[in-house]
């Protein structure tokens, strides 16, 4: 494993960094206090900032030896928010904030960043510019999106975007990459059907909103089954059903609510499309009234097939060929695809462990993603700040379109 020396040096100052982003965690939009700490560090280095896009957002500048003349640029992103949940372990860096966690790794994600911004900083071994992204809101408020409407990729034009998260459960010291779809679509939706409600030993005078819900959702498994190609990634889950107070009673309406998840935004328009219809029509047959609301959020994240090679191969050189693996696609969304609907890039996975690392006062629980018990893998700090450092390198060192 080739990790820059420099990087090794200071990486446990970015550790201790990373476990006090950890200890004071920050939802989507709120993230003023990690930011706060982001520019200070920066500014420290000697970089120019940018801040207040997408609300809290921080842009790094880091011109190469040339001063940037050369025109070439590169984007390297990391998310900045916590989780609205409560955390169990109990060592010296968990939470200070009820409620509030870091159970993503965002807080490592941000310090990965953060290390390779004061290689780049000190260094400056490469000509043309490195735009450090730290980004808030991934969690559900689309704060890649809110960056991007806020003019990202006009005021800091760059050639290709990439970004990365840590993955539990892959032995540390090996990364995951490939082509194509690597991340799903996050969408809601919530049907409401409006029969008429009455004494449940009296079914005829009623219209059963029950009984129409239930065919419903099992209508929907069809679409899924008979509608999409069966090769063509889909999942609809119906995950909460609404109805009834009372044992005796047929109630007057039943609400069903849940996800819908693919790969690519083809099969997304096919699912809403016959959803609604099915929705509808299944009501229609039973003389019942539907409302029906779809909302789209994340799109797919899509890696560009170029942009993932390049990164396999910075990848191989510093971990070696067999500790970077194919990318397995995962229905969990990522607001990192609107960043590659507008610019080519790639979305990488590098590997957590399997939670040895965590220290005496940890949660009962595993060391995954979303769990209580989660933490960041501060070995980690060292291996993803070089992967950054030799990724921008060696994208500017190459010619243009090259990739």
């Amino acid at each position: 494993m080739k990790i820059i020396d420099s990087i090794a040096t200071q990486a446990a100052a970015i550790a201790q960094l990373r476990r006090d982003i950890h200890a004071h965690p920050e939802l989507c939009f709120e993230e003023q206090r990690t930011a706060d700490l982001v520019a200070a560090k920066l500014t420290e280095w000697g970089i120019p900032i940018h801040r207040g896009m997408g609300t809290t957002g921080v842009v790094g500048i880091v011109h190469g030896r040339d001063g940037g003349a050369c025109g070439r640029a590169i984007g390297l992103r990391a998310d900045m928010d916590a989780l609205p949940m409560q955390e169990f372990n109990t060592f010296a860096h968990a939470s200070q904030h009820a409620g509030k966690m870091h159970a993503c790794g965002h807080d490592g994600h941000t310090a990965m960043l953060l290390a390779a911004a004061q290689h780049l900083a000190q260094h400056r071994d490469f000509d043309g510019t490195v735009y450090l992204i730290f980004q808030p809101a991934e969690e559900g408020g689309g704060g890649a999106r809110e960056m991007i409407k806020d003019g990202l990729f006009e005021r800091f034009p760059m050639e290709a975007v990439f970004g990365m998260h840590n993955w539990p459960g892959m032995p540390a010291g090996t990364f995951a990459v490939s082509p194509g779809p690597v991340m799903g679509s996050s969408n809601e939706f919530r049907i409401v059907v409006r029969g008429k409600g009455g004494h449940a030993a009296l079914p005829h005078t009623t219209i059963d909103p029950v009984t129409i819900a239930c065919q419903m959702v099992l209508g929907f498994q069809t679409i899924v089954s008979r509608n999409k190609k069966p090769v063509d990634a889909g999942v609809i889950s119906v995950t909460m059903v609404h109805a009834g107070e009372a044992t005796n009673v047929v109630p007057d309406s039943c609400e069903l609510q849940g996800t819908v998840r693919t790969f690519s935004l083809e099969v997304l328009d096919l699912i809403e499309r016959r959803m609604q219809q099915v929705a509808e029509h299944t009501c229609a047959a039973h003389e019942a009234q539907c409302e029906f609301h779809f909302q789209r959020n994340y799109p797919p994240t899509i890696n560009s097939a170029a942009e993932a090679a390049f990164a396999r191969s910075v990848m191989e050189g510093i971990v070696g060929a067999d500790k970077v693996v194919a990318q397995e696609p995962t229905m969990g969304a990522e607001d990192f695809a609107y960043m590659l609907q507008a610019k080519p890039g790639a979305y990488c996975f590098i590997a957590n462990g399997d939670g040895d690392h965590r220290v005496l006062g940890h949660g009962g629980g595993p060391c995954t993603l979303h769990n209580p018990s989660y933490d960041f893998n501060d070995a980690l700090i060292p291996l993803g700040a070089t992967y950054w450092v030799r990724l921008a390198q060696q994208w500017l060192a190459q010619p243009r379109g090259a990739a």
